[in-house]
């Protein structure tokens, strides 16, 4: 048995005024924008620094974007737009051998109602009938007045987009509502003469908005009739009857 004389008093701890331990911790100082009471108040304050370097450069980034578009389109509009007409005659034909038009009937009704869809896509050539030009694609809504909306797509020279309402048995007047590449920005109307509906038609526009039509669009056109075709190279997309990179 060990001896009474081995157990000794441990001596007593002084601890420190924990009245005033939490008196210097309750009230934790702080700094604008940074909350030094966390534990974790040094990785706090360089994650958010790093934050606000990101922001920082991410609203220096957002701001030479905006400053671009804007010098972009305030060269735009500070361009002189020409107010010359130009006049220009394409023959929209369907050869048949697109697939096109095709019929969507949405409404599911046995005759053709408010709802039903007719996209379409025919093959586009100068109005000499010399030149094949591209394509035109677009859709027909199936109601009383047939809104219309297309697209011609001409090569290295751009689209041109027109809408309005279209009817199968006289001239429809379409309004242009723009384009890309030399189209771009230009306006104006188009009148549509049917020749045999839905296989030939005959488009002449007239816009404004560009100077000069390229030579090689502006041939004379031929007079609108059932028996008129493409010239053979034009029909065979040789070379010298395409424009460049014309849409097939």
């Amino acid at each position: 048995m060990a001896s009474t004389n081995s157990l000794r008093p441990i001596p007593s701890i002084k601890l420190a005024n924990t009245t005033s331990l939490s008196s210097s911790y309750s009230k934790p100082q702080k700094l604008s924008g940074f909350n030094f009471s966390h534990p974790l108040s040094a990785q706090n304050l360089k994650i958010s620094t790093t934050h606000q370097d990101f922001s920082i450069r991410r609203s220096s980034k957002s701001f030479a974007t905006s400053a671009f578009f804007f010098e972009f389109f305030k060269k735009k509009l500070d361009s002189p737009r020409s107010t010359k007409v130009q006049k220009l005659c394409v023959y929209e034909i369907n050869e048949k051998d697109r697939g096109s038009p095709v019929y969507l009937p949405l409404s599911q009704k046995s005759v053709h109602s408010l709802g039903d869809l007719v996209p379409f896509s025919n093959k586009l050539y100068t109005g000499d009938l010399q030149k094949r030009l591209g394509i035109t694609a677009g859709l027909s809504c199936s109601d009383r007045e047939r809104a219309r909306e297309e697209r011609f797509y001409l090569g290295n020279y751009g689209h041109l987009s027109v809408q309005g309402p279209y009817l199968t048995y006289e001239d429809t007047y379409l309004t242009v509502t723009g384009g890309s590449g030399i189209f771009e920005g230009v306006y104006g109307e188009v009148k549509l003469q049917q020749i045999v509906f839905p296989f030939q038609a005959v488009l002449y526009l007239l816009f404004e908005g560009y100077k000069d039509l390229p030579a090689e669009l502006t041939g004379k056109p031929v007079v609108p009739s059932k028996s008129v075709e493409p010239s053979p190279a034009a029909k065979a997309t040789e070379p010298q009857a395409t424009i460049p990179n014309f849409t097939n």
